[in-house]
């Protein structure tokens, strides 16, 4: 497959998962545009502005990635993006079932957008936001978990 896929979620933080999944998509798509979703029912611990620039240091040595905010219905934005698919990441059989509905909406809304699976790695499985955050939170170690650039917004969110 070949085109753009969008990568959307909050990554709040971005994790090594998260690169994982980005880094593996490359192999599959040209270009992938992380796309940060905007909800504001939910109060995130990151700004919008911290997890855009944490997401595009990590990606600065790739041009191939793009980072960009965004609110409303996915498919609306994918359309607006030309994008040929949706890039998710899957760490355990319960994140399916979830991700499964949301495909099988999508499709609803915009038929001719694919979405792609991919699955975590093993040494990926266990890592989400919401554990670094509670980690981090407690002053724990989350270094060997998430991009070197998080760790100084970490330490500055959390200090």
């Amino acid at each position: 497959m070949q085109g753009v896929a969008i990568y959307p979620g909050s990554f709040d933080p971005i994790t090594l998962g998260h690169v994982d999944i980005i880094e593996r998509g490359l192999k599959v798509f040209d270009h992938i545009i992380v796309a940060i979703a905007v909800n504001t029912s939910k109060v995130a611990a990151f700004s919008d502005v911290d997890r855009l620039h944490m997401i595009e240091e990590s990606f600065a040595h790739d041009r191939r990635v793009s980072v960009v905010s965004f609110q409303g219905l996915l498919v609306d934005f994918a359309r607006q993006q030309e994008a040929v698919a949706v890039l998710r990441g899957l760490r355990a059989a319960s994140d399916f079932e979830y991700e499964f509905q949301m495909a099988a909406m999508n499709r609803r809304l915009n038929p001719d957008l694919e979405t792609v699976f991919m699955t975590s790695r093993s040494t990926h499985t266990f890592i989400s936001s919401t554990l670094i955050r509670e980690v981090s939170a407690m002053r724990g170690d989350v270094s060997e978990f998430v991009p070197e650039v998080v760790l100084k917004y970490i330490a500055k969110r959390y200090a």
